[in-house]
């Protein structure tokens, strides 16, 4: 007989807002906008890292995902990982299917959003999100920045509303 899954006690929070992105060196400049923008529009980011404990991670993108009101997926790196055997990493689109399948199914309210950087190329790679928005950020942080306002811009209810929309420059 299956063990019960244990729940996590993550406080859930409308204000709340689930990353995920690439955390490593090469990212740190569009990470770091990624979180100065949506705490502009005062949105507390949350990640996976950020929660301890020896539950499975799967067990634990699921509980903040439940707990947030938004959630952000950033696909520019599902790439080819160079070491071998080179193999696709599919953790992000993984995790925005999480979110959607959550919007859909459980949390109307839950509203999710792609960036890319570069235009058309997460409908190549992901042709299921097509008639989806994708946010292209060009890989700058005032890409990320300007994707941000004008996601956060559109009104949806519920959402932080900005009543602006910053075109490419």
């Amino acid at each position: 007989m299956p063990t019960p899954r244990r729940r996590l006690r993550v406080k859930s929070d409308p204000k709340f807002v689930f990353l995920n992105i690439p955390f490593d060196l090469q990212f740190e400049p569009l990470y770091l906008a990624f979180i100065a923008g949506l705490s502009g529009f005062g949105l507390i980011p949350q990640a996976v890292l950020q929660i301890p404990g020896s539950q499975r991670r799967l067990d634990r993108l699921i509980e903040l995902v439940e707990a947030c009101r938004y959630s952000f997926h950033d696909l520019s790196r599902v790439e080819l990982d160079p070491r071998r055997p080179k193999t696709p990493r599919f953790n992000m689109p993984f995790e925005l299917g999480l979110a959607v399948a959550w919007a859909a199914h459980m949390d109307k309210k839950h509203r999710w959003f792609v960036f890319e950087r570069r235009k058309f190329r997460a409908l190549k790679s992901l042709s299921d999100i097509n008639g989806s928005e994708i946010y292209v950020h060009d890989n700058r942080p005032i890409g990320v920045l300007r994707g941000l306002t004008n996601a956060l811009a559109r009104g949806h209810p519920g959402q932080p509303f900005l009543n602006c929309n910053l075109s490419r420059r």
